[in-house]
């Protein structure tokens, strides 16, 4: 999965496969999300943000990878933002293009970042370390 240019909060991947950990975008500390920036309850156990376009293909199978992935992880919460209606945020967090998926942990912190559309493991990583 390829990252987004010029995304500030996009690290290097782990792991082949892998989508990329998030990194400080701001002096001592990672990005941060709340229940008020998502319009949605953070999961019990992690949320996964996808931020999204009205004729976004890509979009629609962004959306089932990782509602495939939420199938057997209870307490994540898939949070799908259409980018157009909320470019504060979207501009916030440097999002260029969609799909953009961000993985965030119980605290709302980012901890995985990615641009495209992921695939079940990476998916399913990323949430394993989010979780962790």
């Amino acid at each position: 999965m390829s990252t987004a240019p010029g995304a500030g909060a996009v690290g290097a991947p782990q792991a082949p496969g892998d989508l990329p950990r998030a990194v400080a975008t701001a002096p001592g500390g990672v990005v941060v999300l709340a229940a008020e920036d998502l319009g949605a309850a953070l999961g019990a156990r992690a949320t996964v943000v996808q931020f999204s376009s009205t004729f976004c293909t890509p979009c629609r199978r962004t959306r089932l990878v990782v509602e495939h992935a939420l199938r057997s992880e209870p307490g994540v919460v898939h949070v799908e933002l259409d980018v157009a209606d909320h470019l504060a945020l979207g501009e916030r967090l440097d999002v260029t293009s969609t799909p953009t998926v961000l993985v965030l942990d119980v605290r709302g912190r980012v901890r995985r970042r990615a641009a495209g559309v992921p695939t079940l493991a990476q998916v399913r990583a990323a949430l394993a370390d989010a979780t962790a």
